[in-house]
């Protein structure tokens, strides 16, 4: 049963931010030990000692906790991916880290933390504002790498750059987003550098 979220929440300021990673942190232990699904906000409210009406002037549903959640552990991921990219040399050889990295550290969530990717594949099923911005991350990631690509003559430049964009982040999506991640394991590494290569003899001019 999910707890009711409150009608309204007063305006939290910085004097509040230890509070609510306090609360970050509690309900992280718990939807990894318990599961996103199966925990309440009076579960998490029993675990730290406060009440529900005070979890809620930090959170107003138990969404905003999984989305605190899942919008860190998505930023991490772009994050080592920013690494990644910028290691790189050529446009190909920042597309073809950039695509290895965010696909390893997916893995990497699914078989070491694997309550926490599930609230990482209902957010990209649900379409939560963690997921969104995640998804345009890697799109404005890509357009770089295919923008550099264009200006030192590695990659095509006569089909629009939106549509270029968009076209590669469909065609990596099952390898590179949580939800779709899980249900093409059995394919790696083999299909994510095939259709990496595919993509890429695509772009050349």
């Amino acid at each position: 049963m999910t707890d009711p979220a409150p009608q309204s929440s007063p305006t939290r300021g910085p004097a509040e931010h230890a509070v609510r990673d306090q609360i970050v942190e509690a309900a992280n232990d718990c939807f990894a030990h318990y599961g996103y699904s199966k925990t309440t906000v009076a579960d998490l409210a029993r675990e730290i000692g406060f009440s529900k009406a005070y979890i809620y002037r930090f959170f107003e549903s138990k969404q905003a906790i999984g989305e605190a959640i899942c919008g860190a552990r998505l930023e991490q991921i772009l994050a080592e991916a920013r690494k990644a990219v910028d290691a790189g040399g050529s446009a190909t050889d920042r597309f073809r880290r950039m695509v290895r990295s965010i696909t390893t550290l997916g893995v990497a969530l699914f078989f070491e933390d694997r309550k926490i990717y599930e609230i990482a594949a209902l957010a990209a099923s649900e379409r939560w504002g963690s997921a969104q911005a995640y998804s345009r991350s890697l799109q404005d990631m890509i357009q770089e790498i295919v923008r550099q690509g264009r200006e030192n003559g590695e990659f095509e430049r006569k089909t629009p750059l939106d549509e270029t964009v968009r076209s590669i982040y469909y065609a990596m999506t099952p390898f590179i987003d949580p939800l779709h991640l899980e249900r093409n394991l059995d394919l790696l590494p083999d299909a994510q550098n095939e259709v990496t290569g595919l993509i890429l003899r695509s772009l050349a001019p």
